[in-house]
């Protein structure tokens, strides 16, 4: 009987590891399960539409740099947010504690465990995240996205269960949708997430400037940007004749993604997920510059199935890109092909399957 048992979420407050607590929320709640968040101070942007009884503002702090200044303030941030967790844990009484990755886990799932209350993380990337290894040898169970995970070499195997990424309920109804029918107009759609936007308006709208210009009054653009970049990205489209929709933020980024013949984009782990699960055709450049090349590592994994082409970002220019276009949308059946590819690696069901490991920790 779990009606009425509280169980809180730990999530960094980005997209990447909000959304899937998003998505096991929508899960529990039918289940009779009462849901609460514990995150930073960046949650805003994402949760108004989200399922939580009672969010908790935590203090963390991400490891920035090997200073002896620097790692003293991470250490106080981590200690002070442990001792607020573990009071806040007395006051909530969770059945059960679940991390979707990043810092502002570590204090929640860390008093956690000191209260004996069972613990779960969720690695929703092909590489295991550096909060997560701190955490991993300290939880009940550790769920991951993909079948093959690296850096972990400190798990238990009797830990680890493989689920999928959770994807939202948007993703599922947008999945519903058959790949779009390639007729005179081609529906272009490029993101970069929080972080890699800046590329894509770099990029991307000269690499437009190079097509053929009869391919150019085919296309309609749906394209994220920071604020800083959403004129000049406006004005080259303007300039070139192309139908586009230039925004900062895309509420409906599922139903987009559905409607798009090719998607260009980064690639977070819940990004491949819902390319996956929706099943479209992308070009993936992999966020540069991380420790442990997660990114590169997700996209591998729709590169290697035909799913996706995987574009580094020191060969992601116009030039290029302009050739990756002209080839892709000139082979429309090879895009749905692609497209099917994509969608027969998706887990759809990820989300059941990681609430079904919840209902047995809340039982122990």
């Amino acid at each position: 009987m779990v009606s009425g048992k509280t169980i809180l979420l730990c999530a960094g407050g980005t997209g990447g590891h909000l959304f899937p607590a998003e998505a096991l929320a929508s899960a529990l709640v039918p289940l009779g399960f009462s849901v609460q968040l514990a995150t930073d101070e960046r949650v805003e942007r994402y949760t108004s539409t989200f399922a939580w009884q009672h969010i908790h503002v935590i203090p963390s702090e991400t490891v920035r740099s090997r200073s002896p200044v620097a790692m003293a303030n991470t250490l106080w941030r981590l200690g002070s947010g442990t001792l607020a967790a573990w009071r806040m844990l007395g006051r909530v009484k969770p059945a059960v504690v679940i991390g979707f990755g990043g810092y502002p886990t570590v204090p929640p799932l860390t008093a956690a465990t000191w209260r004996k209350i069972p613990t779960m993380i969720h690695e929703a990337n092909a590489v295991m995240g550096r909060a997560n290894r701190m955490l991993a040898p300290k939880v009940t169970r550790i769920a991951t996205g993909f079948a093959e995970v690296s850096m972990m070499d400190n798990v238990q195997k009797s830990k680890l269960i493989h689920t999928g990424n959770p994807v939202r309920p948007a993703v599922i109804e947008a999945a519903s949708k058959p790949y779009p029918a390639t007729g005179d107009r081609i529906t272009l759609l490029v993101f970069g997430g929080s972080q890699g936007a800046a590329v894509m308006s770099r990029i991307v709208p000269p690499a437009i400037a190079r097509l053929d210009e009869g391919l150019r009054r085919r296309l309609h653009i749906v394209q994220q940007a920071r604020k800083e970049d959403l004129a000049a990205v406006r004005e080259t489209y303007a300039g070139l004749g192309v139908s586009a929709e230039i925004e900062e933020f895309f509420r409906d980024l599922p139903a987009r993604i559905a409607e798009a013949h090719l998607v260009v984009s980064r690639s977070g782990a819940s990004t491949v997920a819902e390319l996956s699960v929706i099943g479209r055709p992308s070009i993936l450049v992999p966020l540069p510059g991380a420790l442990d090349q997660d990114q590169a590592a997700n996209a591998r994994t729709l590169a290697a199935v035909d799913g996706a082409r995987m574009v580094m970002q020191s060969d992601f220019t116009p030039e290029t890109l302009a050739s990756d276009l002209t080839a892709l949308f000139a082979d429309p059946v090879g895009l749905e092909h692609m497209a099917g590819n994509a969608r027969q690696a998706g887990i759809p069901d990820a989300t059941d399957r990681l609430a079904d490991w919840v209902v047995k920790l809340a039982a122990m």
